[in-house]
């Protein structure tokens, strides 16, 4: 395994200067032991280093305290938003934490950029990490932070690449008439044409997080409100949607859809029922290795997007998160998490959620199949965003909250879902489901593990993982995720993730050995 070392907070506050050499400096030596031994979840337990499984090594290309190379107001660095005046970090009036997210790697002439929304602080805004430029300074651009039509910019969680539109989406993970997905148009260079958010209000207006393109210019969604609490969990209250636009050149009109899963007799498993019921027998059987249901699209009418996919009789989830596509299927098989209630005393049926599989005969087809892939525990459980790093090797990263943290006593981890691990095996090896290969086990760093006990309420506590991504760049259409199949030891292929809280460190990872996937957690 590899060890980070994580540096403490109250040294890389002490200035710019500092914070560039501390967060340089970060990754340790490496420490080593046999791949079969696995990689063991930190306790939440003070301040801990990242551990990574043997074969990967990561070195950070962002940090909060880098400054934006073109700051805007309050918006003046990577990870923290300076409109309150506070300091960068640990004391009661810090200044908010922007919060980077999910990860887009894009190539444009040659350069190599890295773009992310932020879903933190009063308001959010999407930066551009140029992974070439060696002047600190100059590293991470501001590239939107207004709407085009003047309205309030909403904090932002999923982004993706439009190659059909050329654009970014980015998806603000709130409630309607707030959450819904912008658009950031490019040029050829990668750089934005106005710098203006884009409302694109024919998806819908929902709490989006996950956002992701297939080859026929669909626009899929993934959706996470929390449901309400009820005793011993709480209420599925969200959904898997698909947009298809008019022509895939412009996202301005379409249809929204969002997904019904059938019953075994044949009827759809809808909102009203779950809500009623939410011990329902069939939320039991969603989450039973081997199960199979079958699914159809159907239509959603007007612009609240989770109050339409109910009155049209859509089936909800407890809290999807993000979705991608598998490679080598011709975007036949897309697969999504579910976070679930994230508290070990939730007592309902799909408490901790898991992965499931939609398979259809192509991606835009009317119906298709739903089975689980993986069924979350406690000790995997808040499952959130999801990659593949080949065609078969399946990540998975936890999003479990500060709360749970504390009950399981056990911080956030990465894993890897090897898909084929059952194939040819015998009904009683496939009922037992897919072992879960701990690729990382997540630090806390000091300055996360001062919000989780003093932070004044604004700023999140634990580090989180998230925006784990794998690409190789291409812009093109040939490039969506999915329709390529990774080749992580190419020297082609990029890899990163986000430590999201804290000193908000976005990593890229090295991969070394494909043995490392092959031990347990």
């Amino acid at each position: 395994m590899k060890r980070t070392k994580i540096v403490p907070a109250g040294v890389i506050c002490l200035g710019i200067g500092l914070a560039v050499l501390a967060a340089t400096a970060a990754p340790a030596a490496a420490s080593h032991r046999p791949a079969s031994s696995g990689v063991a979840a930190n306790p939440a337990v003070g301040i801990q280093d990242n551990v990574l499984g043997l074969g990967l090594d990561e070195s950070p290309v962002a940090w909060g305290q880098l400054p934006l190379a073109n700051p805007v107001g309050g918006l003046t660095n990577y990870g923290f938003n300076t409109t309150n005046g506070g300091p960068l970090t640990q004391d009661p009036h810090e200044a908010f934490k922007t919060e980077p997210d999910k990860n887009v790697y894009l190539v444009f002439g040659g350069k190599h950029y890295l773009y992310q929304g932020h879903e933190g602080a009063p308001t959010g805004y999407v930066t551009r990490i140029n992974l070439d430029e060696t002047d600190l300074k100059k590293r991470v651009t501001l590239i939107a932070s207004t709407r085009t039509d003047g309205a309030a910019v909403p904090t932002f969680d999923g982004i993706t690449w439009d190659p059909f539109t050329h654009q970014l989406l980015v998806t603000a993970e709130a409630s309607a008439p707030v959450g819904g997905v912008f658009g950031i148009s490019l040029d050829a260079n990668g750089d934005p044409v106005d710098g203006k958010l884009k409302p694109l209000p024919a998806l819908g207006s929902g709490g989006y997080e996950g956002v992701q393109n297939d080859s026929a210019g669909n626009v899929w969604l993934v959706e996470d409100i929390g449901g309400s609490s009820v005793a011993g969990g709480k209420r599925p209250n969200s959904y898997v949607y698909r947009f298809t636009p008019t022509t895939s050149s412009d996202l301005s009109s379409g249809k929204l859809e969002a997904l019904q899963v059938l019953r075994k007799d044949g009827t759809p498993a809808t909102a009203s029922q779950l809500s009623a019921n939410p011990s329902d027998s069939f939320i039991s059987d969603l989450h039973s290795y081997g199960a199979s249901f079958s699914t159809r699209w159907v239509t959603v009418a007007g612009n609240n997007s989770t109050a339409g996919a109910a009155a049209a009789g859509a089936t909800p989830f407890k809290r999807p998160e993000n979705g991608v596509f598998r490679p080598g299927t011709n975007f036949g098989e897309f697969y999504f998490t579910e976070t679930g209630d994230t508290s070990k005393d939730s007592t309902l049926p799909g408490a901790f959620g898991g992965v499931f599989r939609i398979t259809q005969s192509s991606p835009s087809a009317a119906t298709g199949k739903l089975a689980p892939v993986f069924v979350g525990d406690l000790q995997h459980t808040g499952l959130d965003n999801i990659q593949f790093a080949t065609a078969d090797r399946l990540l998975v990263v936890e999003d479990a909250g500060d709360a749970l943290h504390t009950q399981r006593n056990a911080l956030d981890s990465g894993y890897v879902l090897n898909l084929n691990e059952n194939k040819g095996a015998s009904k009683s090896k496939q009922a037992k489901g897919l072992t879960p290969v701990r690729w990382l086990a997540e630090g806390r760093d000091a300055s996360a593990t001062y919000d989780h006990t003093t932070s004044p309420g604004y700023n999140d506590g634990d580090n989180e993982v998230t925006g784990i991504h794998v690409s190789n760049g291409d812009p093109t259409v040939a490039g969506i995720l999915g329709a390529k199949i990774p080749e992580l030891y190419s020297g082609k292929w990029r890899a990163f993730w986000t430590q999201q809280h804290g000193e908000n460190v976005t990593w890229e990872l090295a991969f070394t050995n494909p043995g490392a996937w092959d031990s347990k957690s």
